[in-house]
Parts: C-alpha cells; structure tokens; sequence
C-alpha cells in the first residue's frame, strides 16, 4: 500500500479582531466569533509584578487575588455565587508584564455578567480579614515549594541567575518574608497607582459585534478614569557574565534536579522566530537533541528540555532536567556537548523541517476556543507584538534556515556565561562537579527568604 503523501499547508488566518479607544484612554478590541453563543471578557491590566516594591514582592499577585474577594457592595462569598448564578466564574492573576481578569459567559447573560465584572475591576473592597488570608494560603503554599527539589530549584536559579535587588531574581508571587510585610494598605495602593481605565485593555472573543464590546465597555467603564503609570525598573539585570556553579543543599534528595543556563533576551526581539526553532531543535521538543540525548540514548532521565521565558524583558534560558545523583556530572557534560555542537555545526534540512513543521502545524489548532484566542490577544496586548503577529507565525516559522539556526545559537546561547544550579546531596556532588570545572563552585545551606 502506498502512503498517502501530505498535501501542501492550507493558510491559516487568526480570527479578524478590532480595535477601539473610549474617551477614557480604555482600549477595547473585539473579535466575532459566533460559532457557539459565548463570550469570553478579559480585562488585561498594566499591573506588573515589576512595579512591586523592594520587600513587598508577590503585591501585584495578592492585588490580583485580592480584587476577587468582594466590592463595596457584596463579600466574596456571594459575589460567587451571583457569578454561578449566571454560569460563569471569575478569574484574575498577575505575572511579571500584566494583571488579568476573565471570564467566559453565554451570550444571554452577558450584559448582566459582565456588569458584574466591571464592578469587581472598579470597586474592590479589600477587606482586611480577605487580605490576611490570602496571605496565610500563600505561605502555605511557599511550604510546599521549598519542600519540594523541583520548585526549589526553579526559585533559587533564578536567584542565581540575576543579580541582587533585579527583581527577575525573587519569586513572582514573593517569598514568605516580602508576603508577610504586605499590608492591607499596600494592596490598596497599589490598586490606586496601578489600575485604571488607560491601563486597560478589555478584550472580547465570541458572539458579539464590534458595536456591542464597545457599548457594554462605555457603559460599565466609561466613567472610570486614571492616566497610565509609567514603570520604567531595570528587572533584568544578570549576577554575573562569567560561569559560575552552585549546589542548594538537599540531602534527602532522592536525585538532582538540574538546571542550566543565562539570562536571556526579551520577547521583542528582531531574531525572534530564529531563537524559537534554535530552541525547538536544542531542547524544546520532545525530538529535541537534550532530550534524545539525555533520554534515549544515555538513560539519564524521562526528560530534558530547554526554553527561554519570554517576557518584556530578558527572562531566563534555563535547560531543566533531573537525574539519579549519581549521574549528574555526566549529564552536565552532555548538555554542554550539545551546546557546543549546536553552535558549532549546521543543523541538516531534515532536522529543521521535523522542526519548523511541528511549530507551524500545531499553531492554529492551539486557538480553536473563545478563551484560547482571548489569551492570544492578551498575549498580544501584554508583550507589545504587532497586529499582524499571528496571521504572520507560520510564514515567520517556515522562514527560517538552517544559517538562521546557527547564528541564532552562536549569538544567544552563551558557554562562557553558563550557571549551573544542582538541588541535591551535596556530599555526593560537591567533589565531582568541582572537578568538572565549570566555573566558582558555591554550595547553599537552603535557608527560606
């Protein structure tokens, strides 16, 4: 039987959104797509978790929580269950280049949800005794992440990896000493400084016009006022630009958790679609050359990976993995290997089709609901990119050669300013990794901050 071949890739298109500005500065676009009668609101929010004070880390995560837990008019509980009352819930989050609150609706309840929603965004009570308890669930939750090899790990690389006072280098959310000097007043602070009508935009995906996202926006927002603040903190800022090396003390790790890497470059970025299938072929995919490397061919781990944390300015390219302990030094000096070769010998025409063909087939099927295209929108609005970002993907994908990948790999994977953080038994790995020699070696007695 012959195998039928694949035919040519059919044009994808994002779905048309437009764009409109309210006299308030609220920015408002709409996309109608009216296969099923939902919506999905956003509200997208220039409250960064940048803009959080030296100290009080994790307030523009508590803010965003916080804003949930009930108005001027009704608690938390109830505004619960009027929102499960019209067949929905409220959702709202901070990360490090946005605040954003959602919810997904049927188009008859709407204008009577959405209400809803414009007065949860502007009239947040802030009780104190909310306020406290999303403290204490945070702490509770900061137990079981210093508790656990990998999130220690990802927290103490990114301390590692940044310098003292970036704020890229302190978790997102905050640690347990920067969450418990946060007051009620500072959430409401940083409301009032952060949240207002021109930094907003609101966003609308599903079984509506154009006209109706504006009128419900003019409506519920149109009064609402506030100029946008400008955040100008350098968060980004690396420790060091030499290899260095650090064990975080855990002796009754059953293995090590590994990672790799550099600070990396920010999301606008002129060879961003190079990075991304230099990433792809390294370490991104399951075919990956860490991957394969590491799983298949040396049985290291069940998995290895690579990815640069795309945010507006230069996160993290860190490779992760865990293996036995045992293996660890062995498994350093295979990434290395392959960082070397990547940056050292063009990848084949095989090896960047496998990868372009991945990246460009399971694009559009990743927007195929009212909150997934939403979420792409607000990734839109958020990271700065061009209208025109998600029509273009593919072509951008498709585009890139093999020259691109090396010089990609050349110019943004860095050998020379590797850190290599190992979460593990430091009796078992202090004398190998030294020996190893890949830059000062520290070890960490892991004290919570």
């Amino acid at each position: 039987m012959i195998r039928p071949q694949p035919s040519a890739p059919r044009e994808y298109h994002f779905p048309k959104f437009e764009v409109r500005i309210l006299e308030n500065g609220m920015r408002i676009i709409v996309a109608s797509v009216q296969k099923l009668p939902v919506v999905t609101v956003l509200a997208v929010i220039d409250a960064t978790a940048i803009a959080d004070p030296a100290g009080k880390e994790g307030l523009a995560e508590l803010t965003a929580q916080a804003i949930r837990e009930g108005t001027t008019d009704i608690d938390g509980a109830q505004l619960t269950l009027e929102f499960e009352k019209l067949g929905t819930s409220f959702e709202s989050g901070a990360d490090w280049d946005s605040t954003v609150a959602s919810m997904t609706v049927l188009r008859d309840k709407l204008a009577k949800a959405f209400s809803l929603f414009s007065d949860v965004i502007m009239a947040p009570a802030f009780r104190s005794d909310d306020i406290e308890r999303l403290k204490a669930e945070r702490l509770s939750e900061r137990l079981q992440i210093i508790d656990e090899p990998r999130g220690l790990a990802e927290e103490t690389f990114s301390r590692f990896l940044y310098a003292e006072g970036a704020r890229y280098g302190e978790p997102m959310s905050g640690s347990s000493k920067s969450v418990t000097a946060i007051t009620r007043d500072d959430v409401a602070n940083f409301y009032s400084e952060n949240y207002s009508a021109a930094s907003t935009t609101l966003i609308f995906v599903g079984d509506l016009t154009l006209d109706e996202g504006v009128e419900l926006g003019q409506a519920s927002f149109g009064a609402w006022k506030g100029a946008r603040k400008s955040i100008v903190v350098k968060a980004d800022v690396p420790a060091r630009t030499s290899r260095a090396s650090r064990i975080v003390s855990k002796s009754d790790a059953a293995q090590s958790e590994l990672r790799i890497g550099h600070v990396g470059v920010p999301r606008v970025h002129k060879d961003y679609f190079s990075i991304v299938v230099m990433n792809a072929i390294l370490g991104g995919l399951f075919s990956s050359r860490i991957n394969l490397n590491l799983r298949e061919a040396h049985g290291f781990t069940y998995g290895a990976s690579s990815y640069y944390d795309w945010r507006r300015q230069a996160g993290p390219f860190v490779i992760s993995t865990a293996v036995q302990s045992e293996v660890t030094v062995a498994a350093i000096t295979e990434v290395l290997n392959e960082i070397d070769r990547i940056r050292n010998e063009q990848i084949g025409e095989d090896e960047l089709s496998l990868a372009t063909s991945y990246l460009g087939g399971v694009f559009p099927i990743r927007y195929e609901t009212t909150a997934a295209i939403a979420a792409a929108l607000a990734n839109m609005v958020t990271l700065k990119l061009p209208e025109s970002y998600y029509d273009t993907y593919r072509s951008n994908i498709a585009a890139v050669t093999t020259l691109d990948v090396l010089n990609a790999a050349k110019e943004y994977v860095h050998p020379d300013e590797l850190q290599i953080l190992v979460v593990g038994d430091p009796t078992l790995l202090k004398a190998p990794i030294e020996a190893l020699q890949v830059g000062r070696l520290t070890v960490l007695d892991w004290v919570e901050a």
